[in-house]
């Protein structure tokens, strides 16, 4: 009897380690630093903020840790490392978001085979839009994100040029009240950040949120609208996405179809500029 309770027992934390790893998914041990030895023009620099669901949530698979030397992200210490998943790191809880599969398809469709991509990211989980104004300290991520994306992003310009900033947020605005000045508040950050750049053209790519949200159907036609203000600017589709079982965060297999949409929305921008 006794033999047959420590078996079950044994077997119970078996299963419990083997969800709680599932849950985690395979989180890479080793980040392969690299030295940038190519010419400036070539090192495509790509900015990633908003909130949770740009840094991503999503359980990481073999697939999100596949290496490729021409993606490479700006880690947390500001080194260039081989970009595997997750590629942010706001939290602990950071997993698959849409940056990685954005990369790729912009390599994959790059004729220049000398450009390298290289990922800034500085998404901070539950933020505001509020919070993204200079100097306001956001506490579940222990940093001021708007700050830090400068920084950032300033770092990485030594080595290369900004060909765009994506941008997904608005879970957490999505109150009548936030929603009806998040079109002007949006307007006025894209501005402060290109001015920050000296950018006036930079691409600027926002990500709907996802139809199950119930917020989606009144928060998304505002970012259509800032279309109508901004250039060079455009919005990928949230339509088909599927969620974790929070309903909330956007799960892998979505986030990788969401990053190549915002891939087809960056390259359609940057297309419209070179014919211009």
């Amino acid at each position: 009897m006794k033999q047959s309770i420590k078996i079950f027992l044994f077997s119970t934390c078996i299963l419990l380690a083997t969800s709680l790893l599932a849950q985690k998914g395979t989180i890479p041990k080793q980040r392969d630093k690299v030295e940038i030895n190519i010419p400036k023009k070539n090192f495509h620099l790509y900015l990633l903020i908003g909130q949770s669901n740009m840094a991503g949530r999503g359980v990481v698979e073999p697939q999100d840790t596949i290496a490729n030397k021409r993606i490479l992200r700006l880690n947390k210490n500001g080194d260039w490392e081989i970009a595997k998943e997750p590629v942010q790191f706001d939290k602990k809880e950071a997993g698959v978001g849409p940056s990685l599969s954005f990369a790729r398809k912009m390599l994959q469709d790059e004729k220049d085979t000398n450009v390298v991509i290289g990922l800034i990211p500085a998404a901070a989980g539950g933020s505001g839009l509020d919070i993204w104004l200079k100097d306001l300290y956001w506490e579940q991520t222990q940093s001021t994100p708007y700050n830090n994306a400068i920084l950032r992003a300033k770092l990485a310009l030594k080595d290369g040029v900004l060909k765009g900033i994506l941008w997904h947020q608005g879970e957490a605005d999505c109150s009548p009240t936030s929603i009806s000045t998040y079109k002007d508040r949006l307007i006025t950050l894209i501005d402060r950040l290109r001015k920050e750049f000296k950018s006036p053209n930079v691409p600027f790519i926002a990500g709907e949120l996802p139809e199950y949200n119930p917020g989606a159907v009144n928060f998304n036609p505002g970012l259509y609208e800032v279309k109508n203000s901004v250039n060079n600017y455009d919005v990928v589709s949230g339509a088909g996405l599927t969620s974790n079982p929070d309903h909330v965060h956007i799960d892998a297999a979505s986030q990788r179809i969401f990053g190549e949409r915002y891939a087809e929305k960056m390259e359609s921008v940057q297309n419209k500029n070179l014919k211009k």
